[in-house]
């Protein structure tokens, strides 16, 4: 009896010592095992089981990315200006063994190298240039630290400055550098659209000019070949009836007629003097008219007083809103046909 309860006790202790020696390793995560104090295997996520009393979880390791935000750091730029850099890594173990013999305290050894790495990059830049350089600074420590860590297990994925922060004297000289700027260029933006809007403003009265004067030059041609036209047109109806004159085959009689009309347009009540033809006295004489002609008997005194110019036609296409152009233009055309029909009375 007291055989089986020994039995029962030993069977009971066995399991409970297996169970405690059973291990669950989460996912991204590593447990490094040493057996009598040496190393001996790094685990894994899964079920592991190790020996009791001889092997030892020495370390637990996360693998996943860690954000490392180490405090503001004094750094002194290149043109003696003291800041406080704020910098953030990102970094995760990708070697559990080095990570853990490598280095007592990788953490604290990755800041200070931080820490010393950002001193000599910033060191060498001056303020200026360190303020516009983010991107730059960033990518040296980057390589930096990840070559510095290797040893470590640590993988430097990412450097960033949260934040660069200058001397209150040097940020109120800054934004006044800023505003003065700000200023400049506007004043540099104003001159420029004023630039713009003049030569704009000169190019367009250039081209209304250029316009206007050729609009007058048209206008000018159409009225030169309008009077050209108007003459032609003259002359051919002159030739015309000259022509049909000579068809018509009219008699001395009818010619003595046109004769004595065409004295009378002459004449008008104004003519002092008048030279006829000798065939066209005679008839002038035998019918009476060479008395009144010579101011014998009773005859009509001549007009000396100004003749009356004849009123010019007025243009229904002109109105009140018609261009100080358009109005030249048809006061032109009108004086044509009063000088046309002035030279066809003439002729008749």
């Amino acid at each position: 009896m007291l055989g089986k309860i020994i039995l029962i006790i030993v069977i009971i202790l066995l399991l409970i010592i297996l169970f405690t020696n059973i291990r669950v390793v989460p996912q991204e995560h590593a447990f490094v095992v040493e057996r009598l104090g040496k190393f001996k295997a790094v685990w894994y996520a899964g079920l592991h089981v190790k020996v009791p009393f001889i092997d030892v979880i020495v370390n637990k390791i996360s693998l996943k990315e860690q954000v490392l935000d180490f405090p503001p750091q004094p750094v002194i730029t290149k043109d003696n200006v003291s800041v406080k850099v704020d910098s953030v890594v990102f970094a995760k173990v990708f070697d559990p063994k080095a990570y853990t013999y490598g280095v007592e305290n990788a953490v604290a050894g990755l800041q200070n190298l931080s820490a010393t790495t950002l001193r000599n990059i910033i060191g060498g830049m001056e303020l200026d240039t360190t303020l516009s350089s983010r991107d730059m600074i960033n990518s040296q420590m980057e390589v930096i630290l990840d070559e510095a860590t290797d040893p470590w297990g640590i993988k430097v994925n990412r450097v960033e400055l949260k934040n660069i922060d200058p001397p209150r004297e040097i940020e109120e000289v800054m934004t006044k550098q800023m505003r003065a700027e700000r200023e400049r260029r506007q004043t540099v933006l104003e001159a420029r659209a004023h630039q713009e809007s003049v030569v704009s403003r000169a190019e367009g009265d250039k081209q209304a000019k250029v316009l206007a004067a050729q609009a007058e030059k048209e206008a000018k041609i159409a009225l030169a070949q309008g009077e050209a036209e108007s003459i032609r047109l003259v002359y051919e109806a002159q030739a015309e009836g000259l022509k049909k004159l000579r068809e018509a085959k009219i008699d001395a009689s009818v010619l003595k007629l046109k004769g004595l009309e065409a004295l009378r347009d002459v004449a008008d009540g104004r003519a002092t003097k008048i030279y006829m033809p000798t065939d066209l006295a005679d008839s002038i004489a035998s019918i009476g008219v060479i008395g009144e002609a010579l101011g014998i008997g009773d005859h009509t005194s001549i007009d000396t007083s100004e003749r009356e110019a004849k009123a010019l036609e007025n243009d229904p296409c002109i109105h009140g809103d018609t261009s100080t152009e358009g109005k030249r233009a048809a006061t032109t055309n009108a004086q044509i046909r009063a000088d046309l029909e002035a030279r066809r009375n003439n002729v008749l």
